[in-house]
C-alpha cells in the first residue's frame, strides 16, 4: 500500500492507496506524528509521497522514511510520467505537476484542462501527446475576499457561500456575488478559449473550493476532488518502477 501526503497552504491531506483505490483518507489543520503512527499501525504501508507546500514536523518524516520501502519527497527533479515543456521547471507548483498527472492518468492521450480551486486558482493544460504545456495562475476565491477587505478602506471582509442571485442588494451581498459569478464566468472564459483552440477537450475541476462553482458552470466538467492524491500516486508508482 502507498501513503500519499499533500501538506498544502492550510491543510494537510493524507491518503492510503491500496493499488490505485484510495481506502483512506483524512484531513488535518496540522500534521502529528501519531497520525502518521497511527496509519503505519493499521495499514502495511510500503511507499511513500510527500508534496510539501507547507511544513511537515521533521519527525513525521523521519517516521515514514524508515518505515518504507520508497520514499518520494516531490522535488521539480522527481521523474514523473508526464513530458513537461514549462520553461521554468524549478518555480512550477508541486501541486499544479501532480494534478496535471492525475488528469494525464485517468485520460491518458487527451487534451485536458484541470482547473483546481483552491488559494490560488490554476489553469493547467496537458495535451493529446501526453505532454504538461503550461498554464496560469489568478486569485482564489478567499484571496479575492481578503482583498477586497484589504485594499479598501470601508469594505467588509465576506465570507464565501452558495449563491444563485445575479447581484446584490446591499454591500455583502455585492462583494458575495461579484466575487463568486466573476469567478464563473473566468473559469468559463477559459474552458471556451480552449475548446475553441484545442480539439475534444476534457474539463476537469478539484481544489477545496469546486462547491461553489460545480453547478454553476454551463460547461461539461469532470469534478474530482482527489486528484491531486491521484496524481501523487501515479507519480509514487512510476518511481517505485525505475
Amino acid at each position: 500500500m502507498n501513503l500519499v501526503i499533500d501538506c498544502g497552504n492550510s491543510t494537510t491531506k493524507i491518503a492510503v492507496f491500496d493499488g490505485e483505490n484510495i481506502i483512506s483518507k483524512s484531513v488535518v489543520v496540522t500534521l502529528h506524528i501519531t497520525d502518521i503512527a497511527s496509519i503505519l499501525h493499521l495499514y502495511p504501508i510500503k511507499n511513500a509521497v510527500i508534496s510539501n507546500v507547507g511544513i511537515i514536523p521533521t519527525d513525521c518524516i523521519e517516521l515514514i522514511r524508515k518505515s518504507v520501502v520508497v520514499y518520494i519527497d516531490l522535488q521539480s527533479t522527481t521523474p514523473i510520467p508526464l513530458k513537461n515543456n514549462y520553461e521554468t521547471p524549478s518555480t512550477l507548483g508541486l501541486d499544479r505537476l501532480a494534478v496535471a498527472v492525475g488528469a494525464n492518468y485517468l485520460y491518458p492521450s487527451r487534451n485536458i484542462l484541470v482547473i483546481d480551486a483552491g488559494t490560488a486558482i490554476t489553469y493547467e493544460f496537458i495535451d493529446e501527446y501526453n505532454t504538461y504545456q503550461g498554464g496560469s495562475i489568478s486569485p482564489g476565491l478567499v484571496t479575492r475576499f481578503k482583498s477586497l477587505h484589504h485594499f479598501t478602506q470601508r469594505l467588509p471582509l465576506v465570507q464565501p457561500e452558495n449563491t444563485i442571485e445575479l447581484f446584490g442588494r446591499n454591500t455583502r451581498a455585492a462583494i458575495l456575488t461579484g466575487v463568486i459569478n466573476g469567478l464563473v464566468y473566468e473559469i468559463e472564459g477559459y474552458i471556451t478559449d480552449f475548446k475553441q483552440n484545442y480539439r475534444d477537450v476534457l474539463i476537469f475541476l478539484t481544489g477545496g473550493d469546486i462547491f461553489y462553482f460545480d453547478k454553476k458552470l454551463k460547461s461539461s466538467i469532470f469534478v474530482s476532488e482527489n486528484l491531486l492524491l491521484i496524481g501523487l500516486n501515479r507519480i509514487l508508482n512510476f518511481n517505485a518502477c525505475l
